[in-house]
């Protein structure tokens, strides 16, 4: 049998969920929410209605606690994003790069529309995981983005966690339809290493001086004259 990704996840996710209890539930929540792959709230949360539908789980603790989960990653990507902004400054690969005119209209766009992107993309998957690292890059207050953080993900923690509530016994099917996920993960992992391999490159390319056209090609230090002779 091939080995699968998504199946690899998906029997990690049970066995924490199932072994760890809540509180594995709210250290999966915050590592998705700071938006490791491949751990999906699509996989988590459904599972974790799985479990409230065979009495395992409470149902109010566990969206609770799922929330919860999820405020603490999309918090601490939004310290990195903040804590990164003036060094991500000209970061890029070939003409694609970040500059200061990009990170001054990112910070107009959050002061005028930040509320309603922080909770619409909250809602969205896989963008839900990352909007954090930009509202934290233009420095959204705190505490509207934790409020707009979680008025996104109640809607989603809900509809999730009552689909794997609805599917029960059933869950072991929802494997199948996710199995072509795999490809999509492996594609995010390949471009990412290609990325890190190239920033590396450049990083070593700058390290290395030029020589200018007035310097002297390398070679051994000049010898010191001989003494001058004196006669008799």
């Amino acid at each position: 049998m091939s080995f699968s990704l998504v199946t690899f996840v998906i029997d990690l996710i049970i066995t924490i969920l199932t072994t760890v209890g809540l509180t594995g539930l709210f250290a999966l929540m915050t590592v998705e929410s700071f938006g490791v792959p491949p751990l999906p709230s699509e996989i988590i949360l459904p599972f974790a209605g799985f479990l409230v539908a065979t009495g395992v789980f409470p149902l109010v603790p566990t969206v609770v606690v799922a929330l919860a989960g999820g405020l603490t990653g999309a918090f601490i990507a939004y310290a990195v994003g903040r804590w990164w902004r003036d060094r991500i400054v000209h970061l890029g690969i070939g003409p694609i790069r970040l500059e200061e005119r990009h990170l001054a209209r990112m910070d107009v766009w959050f002061a005028r529309h930040g509320e309603v992107t922080v909770a619409l993309a909250r809602c969205v998957p896989v963008v839900r995981a990352y909007i954090s690292y930009p509202a934290g890059t233009a420095r959204m207050p705190p505490v509207r983005f934790g409020v707009y953080t979680v008025l996104g993900s109640v809607p989603f923690t809900l509809a999730l966690v009552y689909a794997g509530y609805v599917l029960g016994s059933k869950w072991t099917e929802v494997e199948q339809y996710l199995r072509p996920l795999d490809y999509v993960v492996y594609a995010i992992l390949a471009v990412g290493a290609i990325y890190l391999v190239v920033l590396v490159l450049r990083g070593r390319r700058k390290s290395v001086p030029k020589a200018g056209p007035g310097d002297a090609p390398p070679g051994p230090p000049p010898s010191a004259p001989d003494p001058p002779t004196i006669l008799p």
